[in-house]
Parts: structure tokens; sequence; C-alpha cells
């Protein structure tokens, strides 16, 4: 891993005000369950790990990366990394770490306040490479318990960290009502698709995804790990997603149709440990991996109580940019639509009942679209295999294999073309906007 420096020294103007001492110190190359641990015994905002994100103006990564080093920190860039497939545990002595496709950096708390960068403002001038600097904040699989409490107790942590969670709005499991096809997908009207994905990648940054399950043999898979834990999914919310997103046309046995976009290439980035949490530098890592992969759809079932960040939306804009697509879940909690869904360059995703309704727990207010998200069934790691759940989650991979199969039908619907033309073929429906978006997301 090679770093960056330099040993000429600036200083900010008086506009901008430094650290207090208080602020918590959380180094770059801190795990995900070190940062949990410590926010726990923190207390506070517990809803923050410590580190912080640094969004740089567009056009001044180069002069943003300088500024690093005339402040003496020193520089990890995903660049050097095969791939550009880099976890902040992989950073050594670094102080920050650069996202150059996405312009975020990803900069530990001491290291921030011995540098003497602001907090929460935005640069004295237009000159400045830098626009913001933000709180990092944890992220989780949608659902998760911590999103109803978080960090409720050391105990719930460990039995987390130890045994992994399931996805908080859960169903009971049941068998297929049909062996054609699941009701998401009837309803998104797949089955009478011709288009399969075809030579599209889809990118989905969960918790991974079972590598050796049976129902995906043959399939194109690449994979990378942002979260210092090896691609497997020992949790089984991101094998679920994939399902949906990229899953069979025609799986093994007794199982209906649950995938979308069958012959896809799959990417999968895994951003969130096998006990469902990661960090907005998790997330972000994972973007811009996808994004220098240009994987045309980047499918994100995850979300934190945060508000707005810069860090987030610049990724979005760089992936439309880029002519790539990020979907993300609105949220769970029957409130305002979480991050990084709540961002103006991410699509939210809004959750379908059966009968076409919004899910009585899907968050509202920013909302693109909406899907099928309830009892839905699809892909879990063996020796399951499947699994029938319910969530933002599950309606975000419906939009993210939709995008897919339309993708499939012209070059041109790449990025915004993409996001319109997905809003402009859905199937309208008598609520609110808030609620779900232009309608129910279709298939060509």
């Amino acid at each position: 891993m090679a770093t960056r420096k330099t040993t000429r020294k600036t200083s900010r103007g008086s506009a901008r005000k430094t650290l207090q001492a208080e602020t918590p110190r959380a180094s770059l190359a801190s795990g995900i369950d070190e940062l949990l641990l410590a926010a726990l015994e923190r207390g506070g905002d517990a809803n923050e790990t410590g580190r912080y994100l640094v969004t740089f103006r567009e056009g001044a990564l180069d002069a943003g990366i300088k500024a690093f080093g005339s402040r003496s920190l020193r520089v990890a860039d995903a660049r050097d990394f095969k791939g550009q497939s880099v976890s902040a545990e992989d950073t050594g002595d670094a102080d920050a770490l650069v996202f150059p496709e996405i312009g975020v950096a990803l900069v530990g708390g001491e290291a921030l306040e011995t540098s003497g960068l602001a907090t929460r403002a935005e640069a004295d001038s237009d000159a400045e490479p830098i626009e913001i600097v933000e709180p990092e904040y944890f992220v989780f699989a949608e659902g998760s318990e911590y999103l109803r409490g978080f960090l409720s107790a050391a105990g719930t942590i460990a039995r987390d960290l130890g045994e992994g969670s399931t996805e908080g709005v859960e169903s009971d499991e049941v068998d297929a009502e049909v062996l054609g096809a699941t009701w998401g997908l009837r309803a998104c009207r797949v089955p009478q698709s011709a288009r399969s994905g075809l030579n599209i990648k889809v990118a989905v940054l969960d918790t991974g995804m079972d590598r050796g399950h049976p129902h995906f043999t043959g399939r194109i898979i690449t994979g990378a790990s942002f979260v210092g834990q090896p691609v497997q999914d020992l949790h089984g919310h991101g094998t679920h997603c994939i399902g949906t997103a990229c899953g069979p046309k025609s799986p093994p046995g007794l199982v209906p149709r649950y995938g979308i976009g069958y012959r896809t290439r799959i990417f999968v980035g895994k951003v969130l440990s096998n006990s469902g949490s990661g960090s907005g530098a998790s997330v972000l890592a994972g973007m811009n991996w996808a994004i220098a992969n240009r994987c045309e759809v980047i499918s994100m079932s995850l979300g934190s109580q945060s508000p707005v960040q810069a860090a987030y939306t610049n990724a979005g804009a760089a992936a439309l940019a880029r002519g790539c697509l990020v979907v993300a879940a609105a949220g769970n909690a029957a409130s305002n639509t979480g991050a990084p869904a709540n961002s103006p360059t991410i699509m939210s995703v809004a959750s379908l009942d059966s009968n076409l309704a919004p899910s009585s727990y899907s968050n509202r207010g920013k909302i693109e679209i909406a899907a099928p998200g309830r009892d839905v069934f699809s892909s879990w790691p063996r020796p399951t295999l499947t699994r029938t759940i319910s969530g933002t989650s599950m309606a975000a991979p419906h939009v993210a294999g939709c995008a897919a199969l339309w993708a499939q039908t012209s070059g041109a619907l790449r990025g915004m073309a993409l996001w319109r033309k997905l809003q402009a073929t859905a199937r309208r429906l008598p609520y609110p906007a808030s609620r779900v978006g232009a309608g129910l997301v279709q298939a060509p």
C-alpha cells in the first residue's frame, strides 16, 4: 500500500473552526467491531463512528490530496489497490483514505483533530478544494435491531458479532404458492419480459454472498470486501438481495423463479459485516469500487440514522456521470427516508405489500419508486437455500433487477436516462408520491 505525503504547511482562515478536545478519536484503520464497541463505551451520539468524511469540490480531487499533504496527513489512495478494492483496515498507518471515483475521503478522528480541519462546516471560499467535513455514521442492514435502539447493551453487540442477525421485519417461512414465479416478479411483469440482463453489471453492496450457492452455479461473479472479512455471507441479507436482483430464471427443484436479471454479471461488495453492521466509509468504498468497474446498476439495501450527507450525494452524482445508477432502500422505520437513500442523486425505493399498498413499515418522504417488499421469497445461504423475509431491503433489488433489464434494451439507458425510464414506465398507484414515488417498477 502506497502512501502520499508532502511537507509544505498551510493554515486555514479564522472562520474555520477546529475540533473540540472532547471529540471522540477513532483511527482510520479501526475495524467495524472495534468502532461499535468504542461507540458503546463513548456514549453520546452513538450513531457516529468517531471518524470523518471529507467531500472535495468538483474537479478538486488532486488539490484536495495536496491539501492533506500540506497538513502532514499520510494519504492512502484507492487507486493504489488492485481494482480500487480497499477497506479502511488495509490502510496501515495512513491518516486518510481517498476514494477518487466519488471525490470523498475518510479521515481518522485524531488525525482530523491534529490537522486543524473543520467539521460540519463548508469551505471558506470556492478556492478551497474541500467542500465539507462531516461525521461518519454507522450503517446497518435495513431492519437491523440496531435501528430500533442502537447499541442498547454490550450483550447485544457481543451476540450479534458472534452469530449475526437476520432481517428485522421478518415473515414466517412459507412455501411458494406457485412454481411459476414469486408474487413480486409477477407484479413487476418480469416473467413476460424477453430480457435477461445479459452482460449488464449489477453491484449489490450488502453482507456479501454465499459464493457456493447451488442456484448460482456457472454465473460470472466478482467479489470484494470492504469490512475486513471474507466476501462469504454468514448473515443472509446480501444473498437474499442478490437472489432477487440477479437470481436464476429456473432454480432447481420445486422452487419458483425469484430472480430478475438471470444473465447479469454479479458484483458482490461486502460493505456490511456478518453482523449486518458497517460504516459510511465501507459503503462509500463499495460505491467507489462499483463505479470504477462501471457497474450499470448499484443496489444498496442498507441505511443509517443520519441526515443527508454530501459524501453520499457526491457518490451518487459521480455514478450518474459515469453511466451508473444507484438504488437504495428507503428504510423500515415508518418515518422519513434514511441515508443514503435520502440523497438527491440516489434513487429511493419504498416497499409494497402483495395488494400493492405501501407497507406499514416503509419510510416516506423522498421516494422515487416502489417495489414488492413484503413476504419476498429469494435465496439464502446454505444449507437453507431459500427464505421469505420483508422490508424495503427486499424492494430495492426488485428495482435493481428491472433496471438491469431496461439497461439491456439500449446502450443509451445509463445513469440518469435509466432513472427516468424506470419512473416513466412505472405502474401508477393511488397513493401519494411521498409513499410510492412514481409507482410500481415494471420490467421492459
